[in-house]
This record gives C-alpha cells, sequence and structure tokens, in this order.
C-alpha cells in the first residue's frame, strides 16, 4: 500500500552538524553556501531567522549545533570573523549566527536591524542569495 512520508523529509536546508562529517568546516560551509545561519540545536530564534530570510525569497542553509560541538564551532566562527576584520567584533560569538556572501553578518539584532532600516535586500543581492 501507500507508506508514509516522514515529518521534515522535505527541508533541504537544515543539516545537523553531527552527520555532516568530520571535514565539514565552518569556513567550508560559509564558501559553499550564500547564506547561512548557524544555530544551536532546538533554538527558536533560528526558526525565527530562516522564515524572515525565506520572507525574503532566500533558502538559508541552516546548521544545528550540539552542546558538544559548540565550542569548537564557536571558537571557529571567532577566528573567521576576527580574520575578516569585521567591526565591532570582539571574537565572542553569541548563537544564532548569520553568514552573507561569506561573511559574518551577526546575529538576530543585526538581521532585524537591516531589515528593517532596509539593508538586508541589497546585502542578499550582492551576496547572490536574490536574483530579482
Amino acid at each position: 500500500m501507500h507508506q508514509a512520508i516522514p515529518y521534515r523529509t522535505w527541508v533541504p536546508a537544515a543539516v545537523d552538524t553531527s552527520t555532516a562529517g568530520a571535514d565539514a568546516s565552518v569556513e567550508k560551509i560559509v564558501s559553499n553556501n550564500a547564506v547561512v545561519v548557524l544555530a544551536r540545536r532546538g533554538c527558536c530564534m533560528s526558526h525565527v531567522l530562516k522564515l524572515l530570510l525565506l520572507g525574503h525569497g532566500v533558502n538559508p542553509a541552516v546548521f544545528a549545533v550540539g552542546e558538544e560541538e559548540e565550542p569548537g564551532i564557536a571558537g571557529e566562527i571567532g577566528r573567521l570573523a576576527a580574520a575578516s576584520g569585521e567591526d565591532g567584533n570582539d571574537g565572542s560569538v553569541h548563537f544564532p549566527v548569520v553568514f552573507v556572501g561569506g561573511k559574518m553578518f551577526g546575529g538576530l539584532e543585526e538581521v532585524m536591524a537591516a531589515h528593517i532600516s532596509g539593508e538586508l535586500e541589497p546585502a542578499l543581492k550582492d551576496a547572490g542569495a536574490l536574483w530579482l
């Protein structure tokens, strides 16, 4: 007869970093995707970010970070942000973190502020996440 489709099999962008493989570094993930959201597993704020970006027509790659891998990934994100010379970044990382066009865009507050001021859409277009 008919088989039931498991819940959430249709979401291709949601990936668990523990199953993404040992070679899946943050730098590689960020360089291969126009928009990336890195968040704690089960974080409701990452859901808010994803819905906001989907509302703009962007399908972000969302990566869930487990508690055991959080310190290593946070350190790698801090090194990436410090190496790119982001203004006002002291190397501390607060999840969720959004990368747009290979650069750290910020967290929920920065994305919402850019959305309200109208700066989010041009940044997404420059990153190649929006085509129109």
